[in-house]
């Protein structure tokens, strides 16, 4: 599809590269260009549909804002498409673009396939008489969870197969922007015990395209959910995504080989143009060598690390098959080779009452940080904890915040910059993997 392919392979197959800027002119704001550009009767109901699941599932309403808020309103703002608002796509470049989906769609064995009867003769007509587009041809929107302080959930369903993925818009209306929370894969095969993703297994990776198609529907949301106020304003209640972090579902160093293509794509200028210090790629380090495998991608590097004591972490990452020294061995090569404004690190550590929330792991931590950037000239080491998110395990617990901020205390005070992550929408299944597990659940158990 359009989405996973480079600007340059996309000017060639529409003979043209302005053809091509204006197809990624409505990719960027979350406009389907085969909807855009066609000249058909299809109409493109996409915008009012995302903006009535987004009103359904809020606890927005008209009376708590005084706004008469009707999606049926949603149309395209004027300059959304940019300077290129007036430029066409042409027949022949649309009719290629839709060859490009179809291409797209049928090299998808599973759900597409399956669900098309018939002879393969009316199979094939159905084919060229169709509309090809994002949604019935890479994913569409499953559910969407919108908790009070805007945090959105979104679950996406991939047509290839039919699994699903989630992705999380966190808006931060003091900074202007949201953050986006991507999947890599649906599931992972890494295990972390707190993890709810970890107990899915590894079901198979994402494309670059089903990773991208993500941020597609963020923007889309984003930019329908400031236009469904009959012309009031009700508030930047979901303000343009500008920061994007892969710590959904997955690991992303088990599909490097689609994640780095993907990354590649968000900070090209000419497509998502975001910056490369905005994207952050997390891992749990299978290996070594991970860290310079995600390092080829333009952008930030973090590691779940979780504990420092090795038997520690073994017993948090069960799939742990290197000591942190190993670990720490690749991810200072990884550092060493990059540019100066990307040797800055985070460090992850999900924290949990009495497993892992000591002050003897608060101070290890603080001097394994510290090693990093002894070892790696110009890098800077961030330290991130994250109180941990119930999933139902028998013995975790949340820490009390209490204990957060002295653990934080012992690590600051050993001046490594450290930060508790703000808790968002864990009211709503808020943990990587809770809602795509529960639905999952809930369908095994209607067999």
């Amino acid at each position: 599809s359009p989405l996973g392919i480079t600007l340059e392979s996309l000017s060639t197959e529409l003979e043209g590269s302005g053809r091509a800027a204006v197809v990624w002119d409505c990719l960027r704001a979350g406009i389907d260009p085969n909807l855009y550009y066609s000249s058909t009767d299809e109409k493109d109901v996409s915008d009012e549909s995302i903006a009535n699941a987004w009103l359904e599932a809020s606890t927005m309403s008209a009376s708590a804002t005084g706004v008469d808020i009707d999606a049926s309103v949603v149309c395209y703002d004027g300059n959304i498409l940019g300077k290129r608002q007036g430029q066409g796509l042409g027949a022949a470049a649309w009719k290629r673009l839709q060859e490009l989906m179809h291409d797209y769609n049928c090299s998808n064995d599973g759900v597409i396939q399956s669900e098309d009867k018939g002879s393969q003769v009316e199979k094939q007509q159905r084919q060229r008489e169709a509309l090809y587009t994002i949604e019935n041809s890479i994913a569409s929107l499953s559910h969407m969870i919108v908790s009070p302080d805007g945090t959105t959930k979104l679950l996406l369903k991939m047509k290839k197969d039919g699994l699903e993925v989630e992705s999380v818009i966190i808006p931060w209306m003091d900074k202007g922007f949201s953050t986006l929370c991507v999947s890599s894969q649906v599931g992972c095969r890494q295990g972390c015990t707190f993890c709810a993703t970890g107990r899915m297994g590894k079901l198979r990776s994402l494309t670059s395209d089903e990773i991208l198609v993500q941020v597609w529907y963020a923007n889309k949301l984003c930019r329908v959910v400031s236009n469904i106020s009959n012309g009031q304003s009700i508030g930047n209640v979901l303000p343009q995504v500008d920061n994007i972090v892969f710590m959904g579902m997955g690991e992303p160093a088990d599909n490097a080989d689609e994640v780095v293509p993907a990354v590649n794509t968000l900070v090209d200028r000419r497509m998502l143009g975001l910056a490369q210090s905005k994207i952050t790629i997390s891992t749990v380090a299978p290996d070594p060598s991970a860290f310079a495998t995600l390092g080829q991608a333009p952008a930030a590097i973090a590691w779940s690390v979780h504990a420092v004591n090795d038997s520690l972490r073994r017993s948090l990452v069960p799939t742990t098959k290197h000591s942190m020294e190993d670990l720490k061995k690749g991810l200072v090569q990884a550092l060493s080779s990059r540019s100066n404004k990307l040797r800055r690190t985070m460090l992850e550590v999900a924290l949990i009452q009495g497993v892992n929330d000591s002050d003897e792991d608060a101070k290890l931590l603080a001097e394994f940080s510290q090693s990093i950037m002894d070892e790696v000239p110009g890098s800077k080491v961030v330290v991130n904890l994250i109180p941990y998110n119930s999933i139902d395990h028998p013995t975790y617990c949340t820490p009390s915040m209490e204990r957060v901020l002295e653990f934080q205390k012992i690590v600051t005070e050993r001046s490594i910059l450290c930060y508790v992550r703000t808790t968002r929408g864990d009211d709503e299944s808020a943990a990587c993997g809770q809602l795509a597990t529960k639905k999952k659940r809930a369908a095994d158990t209607s067999v």
